[in-house]
């Protein structure tokens, strides 16, 4: 009797930590849509080998009354058809679908914001001189 109880405990301690571990790691908190330049998209890493990339938003936003700072949205992407899209629109005008995440997975990517597509591509024409 004493050892079936003890399993059951067991059983359930490591249910709740599974519970927990899937909470934090792959647990959707949010999605949505953000759209901007995208200036910075690079496959790197030690171990696992993500991919990141940078989106500039239009506008401004100041913390502090008085400082100007640029808005950037740091991303992750974990689908390569997706990673090839973003590579061959560099510089262009993106609106990309992301799913955000309560914690980064190091296979994932570093940031907590993985895009899963993209929505909309306008090429921006060079400045004529």
């Amino acid at each position: 009797m004493k050892r079936k109880t003890i399993s059951i405990i067991a059983l359930v301690v490591v249910l709740i930590l599974i519970g927990i571990f899937y909470y934090r790691y792959y647990f959707v908190f949010g999605d949505g849509t953000k759209a901007g330049t995208m200036n910075y998209f690079v496959h790197k890493g030690y171990l696992f080998k993500t991919y990141e990339g940078r989106l500039i938003q239009a506008g401004f936003k100041a913390p502090t009354q008085g400082a100007v700072q640029s808005n950037e949205f740091i991303f992750s992407v974990t689908d390569p058809k997706v990673a090839d899209q973003l590579n061959s629109n560099a510089g262009a005008y993106l609106e990309l679908h992301y799913k955000e995440y309560l914690h980064a997975l190091p296979w994932r990517g570093v940031s907590t914001f993985v895009v899963d597509s993209v929505v909309s591509v306008q090429k921006v024409n060079p400045a004529q001189p």
